[in-house]
């Protein structure tokens, strides 16, 4: 479970900025809120709204990238993917900003025991900073230090500090994932696998539509397949046919028509079918296994009522029994809305006139009288009209007319 993400000197953001998933008391849903089991709760969901250009997809993706860092290399180890060099860039629109670190930092809870947290910064893909610390969550126990990182070198904390344990390491190369990769340490597995369970998805990308996650497991099919149903493609059967040569694959969905079958490809199926068949099994897995599941355009060729479809599932205690969470950038207002979200739950990114970007969330925003922003607002109306601040250029269009 995330709890808390910030960073600073990524791309279009400056200054440090921090998304924040602690849920606020008084902001409705409280049904849906993820409790830690002791004294705090969390947002199961996160959406960014904001005008192209913003940096909305820039606080997705400075997220995405610590993830990266962490887990690549792992997967690279393991022979799972192939290691490449993972792109980030600091703030350019300054004299200054280019030469220190880009830094992040994440708090997360793995499991119900204790809360991590981890930090990075990089200088010229260089690590030059890096820590990590973990807390007991009963009774907001002591934090204790498990290894920190910097030019002066590696610092082991007592529960982990053995002979036998290399602090040489690469610089381009987490000390995290480094120890995730060679040594069998309890609390430094749990931390990295958070990492590897993040689900992310570019739809701003055309060939995300392509990366499908597929089970051959009978249980994984019919629950697709009901997920399916429930958003309105009406298909009776999935059928995966390998080629000949093991290069590839078709997918044929089977409609029933007056009790008759028939295969369609998946390729003459809709845009928006297609997505929600590349889409539901990353939804179903960070379901199922309470994982952090991070969206650029989850709205991209989705009906609004599709879109507050997966929204609400992630919402239902019902069905989010594992504690998943899901942050996604969108530019459909329609589901903006207090029955859909909470205040906190909505965040605001702008670009300023120093060509720096801002992130806020609507809680923080205040009314004419300095009021909090009633849990009942047109939320969607009055982001038309320019109030929140953080789409200046909807409002001009509108007065266009």
């Amino acid at each position: 479970m995330l709890s808390q993400f910030t960073f600073k000197n990524f791309k279009s953001y400056k200054d440090e900025t921090t998304l924040d998933f602690e849920a606020v008391s008084g902001q409705g849903f409280a049904e849906s809120l993820l409790s830690d089991g002791f004294k705090h709760e969390y947002l199961p969901v996160s959406v960014i709204y904001g005008p192209n250009g913003g940096g909305k997809s820039n606080v997705l993706e400075a997220l995405a990238t610590l993830i990266r860092l962490v887990s690549f290399p792992i997967f690279a180890i393991r022979g799972t993917l192939k290691q490449s060099v993972i792109p980030m860039a600091p703030f350019l629109f300054n004299s200054t900003s280019a030469n220190e670190p880009i830094e992040f930092e994440v708090f997360f809870q793995p499991g119900d025991e204790y809360e991590y947290k981890y930090s990075l910064h990089i200088l010229n893909l260089k690590i030059v900073n890096e820590q990590l610390y973990r807390r007991k969550l009963i009774n907001n126990g002591r934090i204790t230090k498990l290894f920190t990182r910097d030019k002066n070198g590696i610092e082991l904390g007592a529960s982990i500090s053995k002979k036998s344990i290399n602090r040489e390491v690469n610089d381009h190369m987490p000390y995290l994932s480094f120890l995730a990769s060679n040594y069998n340490i309890e609390s430094i597995n749990s931390a990295a696998q958070w990492f590897e369970q993040c689900g992310i998805i570019n739809y701003s990308l055309p060939a995300a539509e392509n990366q499908i996650i597929w089970n051959n497991d009978d249980r994984f099919k019919e629950r697709l397949i009901s997920l399916l149903n429930d958003t309105g493609v009406d298909i009776t059967d999935i059928v995966k046919v390998e080629n000949e040569d093991k290069s590839g694959a078709f997918v044929y969905f089977e409609h029933t028509v007056n009790n008759n079958k028939y295969r369609l490809s998946l390729d003459l199926e809709s845009n928006g079918t297609k997505k929600l068949f590349s889409l539901l099994p990353y939804v179903m897995k960070a379901l199922n296994d309470g994982r952090l599941l991070i969206v650029d355009e989850l709205d991209a060729k989705l009906h609004p009522k599709l879109l507050k479809y997966i929204i609400m599932l992630f919402k239902n205690p019902e069905v989010n029994r594992k504690k998943a969470q899901l942050v996604f950038t969108s530019h459909d207002v329609s589901t903006m809305k207090s029955s859909v979200f909470r205040t906190d739950e909505i965040w605001f990114a702008y670009k300023k006139d120093d060509e720096s970007s801002d992130l806020y969330s609507l809680y923080e925003l205040r009314d004419e009288n300095g009021n909090h922003i009633g849990t009942h607002t047109a939320f969607d109306k009055q982001y038309l009209e320019g109030r929140y601040g953080a789409d200046p250029y909807l409002k001009n269009m509108m007065d266009w007319s």
